[in-house]
């Protein structure tokens, strides 16, 4: 959720008006909670309910009729990739070369170990892709961010269909595909791991770009955001690499490095937290101690004094015993 609202505020940014959502599942959490976000950002947003996986590309289809309601390219993003989100640019390299789609790539140090794209070092135009490239020929791959001229909807059929391996390989032949490098961080943080190190790499990023948006003040050690509407009582020690979200109560002596705490969550006193994703809702306990990718999922009850390990622990559970190896706890 939290990415998911950086990611309408920078389409907002950009000038979008009309977001659709392709959504896996409709609750009337999920439709109130987009309303508000309507009008918050003041932009619409649609819904399209994916009843059965469609893959990366049928989603397109069954939407189709709001994508290319008034003719003009739409932007296309993964929900799990996180960046500085370079809307507006995208747009102008689209309208420059006149092809039917574009995509962000992004530079890694070991290409072998992806799907890279080979592009003309000039124009931008993609070539072809090789999977998993045994001998270099290209150190850039996909970073799941597209603009797509209403053209592409003609390829995609109503049914399972992946983007990358059916549709982007035919348009690259036509020579109607270019790719726009990604200047700045990327990361995909699909993983919890990855979460934290997306944020770390966010937090740098407000650092250089927007250090008034960052904490500062008693205790406040390195990149911490922090809600205005959250609390950090006395003798604290928050960051490096911290975001506290909206109402969160962090007591006394409470220690919080590496670690992202989300909406209404509760730290009670003297307990230490290390890359960690706290979610909804939770209470930690007193001198409670959680670490190693530990992760609350919405509405955890930790009580006092626990060790947990690398746990994973799944929404409205209570955890009365340390959780000394990682484990799920369903």
């Amino acid at each position: 959720k939290a990415l998911l609202l950086h990611q309408l505020e920078a389409l907002r940014q950009a000038g979008v008006s009309h977001v659709v959502l392709a959504v896996s599942y409709m609750s009337e959490v999920l439709e109130a909670a987009m309303r508000e976000q309507e009008q918050r950002l003041g932009i619409r947003i649609s819904l399209s309910h994916e009843k059965e996986p469609l893959g990366t590309a049928g989603p397109l289809a069954l939407a189709r009729d709001l994508l290319a309601e008034d003719g003009e390219p739409f932007f296309v993003l993964n929900s799990d990739v996180i960046c500085e989100f370079p809307f507006t640019a995208l747009a102008r390299f689209h309208r420059h070369h006149g092809g039917e789609g574009s995509l962000v790539v992004t530079r890694v140090e070991e290409p072998a170990k992806y799907g890279v794209v080979v592009s003309e070092p000039e124009t931008g135009r993609i070539c072809r892709f090789v999977e998993k490239p045994r001998v270099f020929v290209s150190n850039k791959i996909n970073a799941g961010l597209y603009i797509f001229s209403p053209g592409i909807l003609r390829r995609i059929q109503l049914q399972p269909t992946s983007i990358e391996k059916e549709i982007f390989p035919a348009m690259a032949q036509e020579g109607q595909l270019y790719a726009m490098e990604l200047q700045g961080f990327w990361m995909d943080i699909g993983q919890p791991k990855d979460f934290l190190t997306g944020m770390c790499m966010y937090l740098q990023a407000l650092r250089a770009q927007h250090p008034e948006r960052l904490h500062s003040g008693p205790g406040i050690v390195g990149n911490v955001l922090v809600d205005p509407s959250a609390k950090i009582g006395a003798n604290c020690i928050i960051g490096p690499n911290v975001t506290i979200g909206a109402g969160v109560v962090v007591e006394d002596g409470v220690r919080i490095k590496r670690c992202t705490v989300l909406k209404g969550a509760r730290i009670r006193s003297h307990s230490w937290l290390e890359s960690c994703i706290v979610g909804w809702s939770c209470s930690v306990g007193q001198w409670v101690r959680m670490e190693n990718v530990t992760v609350l999922g919405e509405d955890v009850i930790v009580n006092d004094e626990l060790y947990l390990n690398g746990a994973n622990v799944l929404p409205h559970k209570s955890i009365a015993e340390s959780v000394p190896e990682p484990r799920i706890i369903m």
